[in-house]
Formats: structure tokens, sequence, C-alpha cells
């Protein structure tokens, strides 16, 4: 679901880094009037979870992959706007470090994977859970309804910018200039994969969440509430960062689904494919390829155990960076502790 460079024009990436900026700045006072600097590393985990999980890549069928995001979960705890910010940083992260998404395209991607799917997903789990009581089943049945409901309007929003490219932007002769797919090949395979299999994991992983945190943990599915009183409901976080750094443990099994995910291609996958690279797309793709480009370290020889150490090594190395970004921006824009 990330979109690479080159895939979107750059009046289409940069018309959508521009209907970001109002919802970055709506995210950072949301945050000053709602959350406390106490709260910081409880954002921090979110993000980290985020990044983590998106490591864990799934078959499916056409020989593409996808993987659960956390968005809506990270919403349910920390409210919509909260969980804008902790998808953000996830993603830059992705970007500059590991070229998961393009530097052009990162407007595109926050506006759809960092915004339209917590947004969208907490607000269906508002409505199905709506007079719920805390603890019930409805509440963890809403949560995964909802997750299911936001990663498949990000993945809507995805296909439509990929596939209005060829309708907006053509060569002289026609051709399409960024991404070759249309809508009529964009959005159905884009949805495909998200309505019949990667929907259902990101709601089984969110509703599962959720009714572990309902046994165990129940003050931080408060944090997302309005009220100050549900604010400062108990935060225990341990359990979160031991299940953080167990998911560390077992992130090699994203490696066992390695094909990329639909629209995230390469040109020379584009040219095997097709038989040609759009002008635009060659132009714009590898712009910027990251520091550990495909969570891969230079130099590993291609053996497979280089490429678990590596795997291993990009998911601690991005869960230390976006865990510490996060608790400074947070630290940075959250309304100060009044002690009592």
């Amino acid at each position: 679901m990330h979109i690479p460079d080159g895939y979107i024009s750059p009046q289409t990436a940069g018309g959508l880094w521009a209907l970001m900026v109002p919802v970055w700045y709506t995210a950072g006072y949301k945050a000053k009037r709602l959350l406390k600097a106490r709260q910081a590393p409880l954002v921090a985990i979110g993000a980290a979870f985020t990044f983590v999980i998106m490591m864990f890549n799934i078959p499916v069928p056409g020989g593409t992959t996808g993987h659960a995001i956390g968005g809506t979960l990270v919403a349910v705890v920390l409210g919509p706007w909260t969980a804008v910010i902790a998808l953000t940083v996830a993603l830059v992260i992705q970007a500059l470090f590991f070229g998961d998404g393009g530097l052009l395209a990162l407007g595109a991607n926050c506006l759809n994977i960092g915004f339209a799917m917590p947004v969208a997903g907490y607000y269906v789990y508002r409505v199905f859970s709506l007079g719920a009581a805390p603890g019930s089943a409805r509440q963890w049945l809403a949560a995964g309804v909802g997750a299911y409901a936001g990663i498949n309007v990000a993945a809507f929003l995805t296909a439509v910018q990929i596939g209005i490219q060829g309708d907006f932007f053509q060569t002289a002769a026609g051709a399409a200039l960024y991404s070759p797919y249309g809508l009529s090949q964009a959005v159905p395979a884009m949805m495909a994969a998200h309505l019949t299999l990667v929907g259902f994991v990101e709601a089984a992983v969110t509703s599962l969440v959720v009714l572990y945190l309902q046994r165990t943990n129940p003050g931080l599915l408060l944090a997302a509430a309005e009220s100050k009183k549900a604010r400062a409901g108990g935060q225990r976080l341990k359990p979160l960062a031991i299940g953080l750094l167990l998911m560390i443990v077992f992130v090699p099994l994203g490696l066992l689904a390695s094909a990329p995910a639909w629209g995230e291609w390469g040109p020379e996958e584009i040219r095997e494919e097709l038989g040609f690279i759009p002008e635009g797309m060659e132009r714009f793709a590898g712009l910027w390829s990251g520091i550990l480009p495909d969570y891969a370290l230079p130099g590993d020889g291609g053996e497979p155990w280089a490429g678990v150490a590596a795997y291993v090594f990009s998911a601690i190395l991005g869960l230390g960076i976006v865990s510490l970004l996060t608790y400074v921006i947070v630290r940075l824009t959250a309304g100060k502790d009044v002690r009592k």
C-alpha cells in the first residue's frame, strides 16, 4: 500500500503533501490539548508497533503480498489524532531509512495510511461500540470492524491515486507517464487483496489486542476518550514493551512472503511485465532508495542467514528510531503535566 516514487505525478504528490499540512497542524493542536507529556512512552510504543507489524508480510492471491498496519488499534487506544502522529513518524522512517514508500509520495502515503485509515477506522469503531459496556465483547468486535473498514478505506484511496494517473498524465503519444495501471486495474487488484484477506488480518490483530487490553490493562482503552478523567487512566506499559520486543523475535517470518505488494514494483519489474517503463516513472523512481534499502544491509552476500539478520537489525533500528522520535515529538507538543 506504500506508493513508491514514480507511480504518481509530482503534481499529484505535491497536492497530497499540501492536503496533509492542515492534518499535521490539527494533530499537533489536538496533542497539545488532549495529550500529557507523561503519555509520550505510550505513544512511542504505539508508533513502534505500527512500524514493526508492517514488516510481517503475508502472501495474497496473484503472487503479491500485504501486511497489517495497526492504525485503527492505535486510534482506539490513543485517539485518532494521536494515531496520525504515530503513523506519520513510522511512515517517515520507513521512507527515509528503508526506502519503503517514496519521498515525493510521502504525502500520499501519510494521507492514506496515516490519516484516512485511523480516522475512518476509529469512527466506525465508535459507531459499532456505541453504548457498549467497557470490557464487553462488543467493544473488541467493534474494534475489529473499524480496523477492517479503515485499512480498506486506505487501500481504496491508494488505488484511486494510482489509477487516475494515466487519465491525467500522458506522453504526446498517449502513453502513461507514471502508473501504467488504470482505475479498472488498480481498484480491483488492491481491493481484492484487502477485502478478502488483509482486512481480516488487520481486524483479527486489532480485536485480539483490544481483548487482551480489556483483560489486562483496561485503563489504556480509556485513553482515547475526551474526558480528563479517562485520559488519567492507568498505564501499565511494561507488558506492551515486552510484547513489542517479542515481535522482533518473530519478525523474520515477514521474509517468508518476500514478493512486493501490488503497486510497489520497481521499474525493471514493470519492464518485465509490460515491456516498457513509463517515462515519468523512470525519471522519479529510485529518487531516494533509503539508507538500508528494502531492510537489507549492504554487501550481505545474498545468503539467507544474512537476509534474516539484516531484517532483524532493521526492525530493531527502526523500532528504536521511531520510538525515540515519537517520544520527543509528544514531549514537545503535549500539554504539561499538572502535579497535585
